[in-house]
């Protein structure tokens, strides 16, 4: 793991790269901050996490960081003694992680509930929408003791989303105080996760449905060897691909209402 620092002191925030090695948008970013040196106002830890799957473009080494963060991960994992280290490093911090998809190329962030940084911090990001988790954080890195808010900054591998990201990571650090300027709030839609979406087994996938974009009951959203797959329920699709994930579509959300920020900086959440 690859640590940095802008700034003197012991930082209290911190963006995090490279959870999974496949994914260098964050990276990209780090190393343009570093390049900038910016004079920040605030210290700042950045990290490169996984930096042996980043070497060799995988995901993971043993298993994915992002889900190892509990005790259920075997023992002789590369990431399970990852996830102790970079649990220490962000311990106390508000942290960026900054993430990519093979679902959508528009970013969105993702948090574990709405509470107050979320709602002072994600309005004034770059992104399409907010999800939140919810409890159920499956041994991601929301389980560290520290404000997680995590991005998905664009397709996996683009240019795109390197620039992405890079301007995710100056909006957040503006938004906290650590780089001078200001940065301008939206309205933004906020919807919850809930249960995958299984995928059977197959030789070809298609998806028709598009992330945060509803699919009525009834609707076809993908389609197995060319045989449609119709919604039994209405739910508005969230991280859905073809093939980002082996076993699973993506998930299915629900829309909770929009979160809008006054003049005074206070966000509310109304169900519209």
């Amino acid at each position: 793991m690859r640590v940095e620092q802008l700034g003197e002191g012991e930082p209290d925030l911190a963006i995090v790269a490279a959870i999974h090695g496949d994914e260098p948008c964050g990276v990209r970013a780090v190393e343009r901050l570093l390049a900038d040196e910016s004079t920040v106002e605030r210290p700042v830890r950045l990290i490169v996490a996984n930096e042996t799957a980043l070497e060799e473009n995988v995901r993971y080494v043993d298993t994915d960081l992002n889900r190892a963060f509990d005790e259920e991960t075997p023992g002789d994992a590369h990431e399970r003694e990852l996830a102790g280290e970079l649990a220490d490093a962000v311990r106390g911090c508000t942290v960026l992680s900054i993430h990519s998809t093979r679902s959508a190329a528009k970013p969105f962030a993702i948090t574990s509930g709405l509470d107050e940084i979320a709602r002072r911090i994600v309005p004034h990001l770059s992104v399409r929408a907010l999800v939140e988790t919810g409890i159920n954080v499956e041994g991601r890195l929301f389980a560290a003791a520290a404000d997680i808010i995590e991005v998905e900054a664009g397709y996996q591998g683009s240019e795109e989303a390197a620039e992405n990201a890079y301007r995710l990571a100056r909006e957040f650090l503006t938004t906290t105080g650590a780089l001078a300027g200001d940065t301008i709030a939206h309205d933004l839609e906020v919807y919850e996760q809930g249960e995958p979406v299984e995928k059977p087994t197959a030789d070809e996938y298609e998806v028709f449905a598009e992330n945060f974009v509803h699919v009525d009951a009834g609707e076809t959203y993908a389609a197995v060897d060319g045989e449609g797959l119709a919604a039994e329920d209405g739910f508005d699709p969230i991280l859905f691909s073809a093939y980002g994930y082996e076993h699973i579509f993506g998930y299915r959300g629900a829309f909770v209402g929009t979160l809008r920020t006054t003049e005074d900086g206070t966000s509310t959440l109304t169900a519209d």
